[in-house]
């Protein structure tokens, strides 16, 4: 359990940087190039996160997928001795996962300011998406616990966060980027297998988790033109950390 708590506040710490702005000295500063790369628009990167939402969508009147959805559900009853809360932690995950590789040497396509303007709109663009469509739907969870179930909010961050790392790192090495959708595909079985959600709100979170990071890629060079044209003084270092009972790193970035 102790192991578990370390990773998780890793992840947390270097995906929502919750450590105070600070000055620090230069310490493990790593120089990255400037500009922002692109992602072009093509219609076939719209396959994969329409079919998962209209999917998602559809199951939503569907009698046939309202079958498999409940029929999933208990048979995973059956297996369930108790909760595994693994997905409130892999959820960050595939983004922290960008940051943790840049900080070890491996760079991936955009530096630190303009990755973390990236993930962070992403995010926003996701979680406004998420929980309006959660307010429109009020679709009930399989464990009855409350009706915000449509789409799966776990799994929408941990698919922003893979599409994030697989934009970063498909050039360097294509594994880094299969690995985020795989701890992502990950997250959403436990929320089926923990009774949180369906499948459809499985598959509905993923295909805007997708779209989300898709989105702030194609807009980003736009955006940084006309909004964020400071002059770029980022620094950043990885820090160890005790609070008395754990021990574990933290990322600590000044803009």
């Amino acid at each position: 359990m102790m192991f578990r708590l370390n990773w998780f506040s890793v992840a947390l710490l270097l995906t929502l940087n919750t450590f105070s702005q600070t000055k620090i000295d230069s310490v493990f500063i790593a120089k990255q190039a400037v500009d922002t790369v692109q992602l072009k628009f093509s219609t076939k990167q719209l396959i994969i996160p329409a079919v998962l939402m209209t999917y998602g969508v559809v199951a939503i009147e569907s009698d046939y997928l309202k079958l498999i959805n409940v029929e999933l559900r208990d048979e995973l009853k059956e297996s369930i001795d108790e909760r595994i809360t693994i997905d409130d932690f892999s959820q960050y995950a595939p983004a922290a996962s960008v940051y943790l590789l840049n900080n070890i040497g491996i760079e991936g396509k955009n530096n630190l300011k303009d990755r973390s303007l990236i993930l962070g709109t992403s995010y926003l663009i996701m979680s406004a998406t998420t929980l309006g469509i959660k307010s429109w739907t009020k679709i009930k969870r399989p464990d009855g616990s409350s009706n915000n179930s449509f789409p799966s909010g776990h799994t929408a961050t941990a698919f922003a966060g893979a599409e994030f790392m697989w934009q970063e790192y498909k050039d360097v090495n294509i594994w880094y980027g299969i690995s985020g959708f795989a701890v992502a595909a990950g997250t959403g079985l436990f929320r089926i297998y923990n009774g949180r959600h369906w499948l459809s709100d499985v598959a509905m979170g993923a295909g805007i988790g997708i779209l989300s990071t898709k989105a702030v890629y194609w807009m980003y060079p736009y955006l940084k033109k006309h909004l964020f044209t400071k002059e770029d003084k980022t620094t950043s270092m990885i820090v160890p950390f005790y609070n008395g009972k754990q021990t574990g790193i933290g990322y600590v970035m000044v803009f």
